[in-house]
């Protein structure tokens, strides 16, 4: 059972590193919903198993699943990056299309007086 929602969750993180790779960001919700339900899934597995279950093949699922894992932070830090300086851009803009100048400093060319 464990191995199995294992499973569901490396698909769902590999179709959405697919998405996101695609940038398709159509399905982000949906995608973050499944992991959710998934991560509460086997959250409830683990502490019905014996810790002792826990060895061998599973070790190296949650290693798999560690650096599909690691592979879809990236993704989604590259695209909170991204997202971040579109709004530093926009928040610029909007503020110098607002501003009339008063209280700005006068910009001054590299050796002239003022």
């Amino acid at each position: 059972m464990l191995t199995k929602s294992l499973d569901r969750l490396a698909e769902t993180i590999e179709q959405e590193n697919a998405a996101l790779l695609a940038r398709d960001l159509t399905a982000l919700s949906e995608f973050n919903r499944r992991k959710s339900q998934s991560l509460l899934e086997i959250t409830r597995l683990i502490r019905s198993t014996n810790e002792g279950s826990l060895a061998g093949e599973l070790t190296q699922r949650f290693a798999e699943l560690r650096e599909k894992l690691e592979i879809n932070q990236d993704i989604l830090a590259r695209y909170m990056r991204a997202a971040q300086e579109v709004s530093e851009i926009i928040s610029g803009a909007i503020h110098s299309a607002n501003s009339d100048g008063t209280y700005s400093a006068p910009l001054t060319h590299a050796g002239a007086s003022a």
